[in-house]
């Protein structure tokens, strides 16, 4: 494994999580699977994100090569308040690095 790139499908997540919070594409694109990513990833109108909590893990280990985070994600809004983001997060191992893959609905299960 490579050092420094998460071992597990929820590190993945929370490190794509401060990516978005930090603004760093890079990151983001960097740990997106080939077959889904975008070619560039705008973030000027990125929200202020202010905080993760992981709701539930499927897999997504050291020895798996598939994985679910569902995550809710906390972040300000322009009237001063504060929105939530709920997701189930897809993830894959290949070559020993996880990426993320797609969301899904997290409301349906």
């Amino acid at each position: 494994m490579d050092a420094g790139w998460p071992p597990t499908a929820e590190a993945l997540m929370r490190s794509r999580f401060a990516a978005f919070r930090d603004g760093d594409a890079a990151w983001l694109l960097a740990s997106w699977h080939p077959s889904t990513r975008p070619s560039a990833i705008d973030l000027r109108d990125n929200p202020r994100w202010r905080g993760l909590q992981i709701v539930d893990t499927v897999a997504g280990g050291p020895a798996d090569d598939t994985g679910v985070v569902e995550f809710r994600a906390t972040y300000l809004v322009p009237d001063g308040g504060v929105a939530v983001l709920q997701e189930r997060s897809r993830f894959v191992r290949e070559d020993a690095r996880w990426y993320y893959l797609a969301a899904e609905d997290a409301r349906r299960r």
